[in-house]
């Protein structure tokens, strides 16, 4: 005789299942924390800009060589700000896609991400 409705396995797999979604959580959330620890450097301009950012995607450090000033040319500087401040979060962006990935076996970092 089939078995209808339920769980397939019975109740003994669901919390199984329920303590193994409990444990890649916590996996994960600890992983969050690690991440917002760490931080990512990036260089434009051949090193005369460089931008810090956290794992929390926030801006720690700036630093710019003075010879990168230039009041004829602010355009210049502009521009390898946000070129090194994109490539430090992209960084961070592929850590955390990579620290994710290994825990949620390739379901994705839609994990508050």
């Amino acid at each position: 005789m089939a078995r209808r409705g339920g769980f397939p396995g019975g109740m003994g797999n669901m919390n199984n299942l329920m303590k193994q979604a409990q444990k890649m959580q916590k996996a994960i959330q600890e992983q969050q924390a690690a991440l917002e620890e760490k931080e990512y450097t990036a260089k434009a301009g051949g090193g005369a800009v460089s931008i810090t950012v956290s794992g929390k995607k926030e801006v720690t450090k700036v630093t710019i060589d003075p010879d990168a000033v230039d009041p004829e040319d602010v355009e210049m500087l502009q521009d390898m700000i946000q070129a090194a401040a994109n490539e430090a979060l992209r960084a961070a962006d592929e850590d955390a896609q990579k620290a994710m990935g290994g825990l949620t076996g390739g379901l994705g970092t839609g994990f508050g991400l």
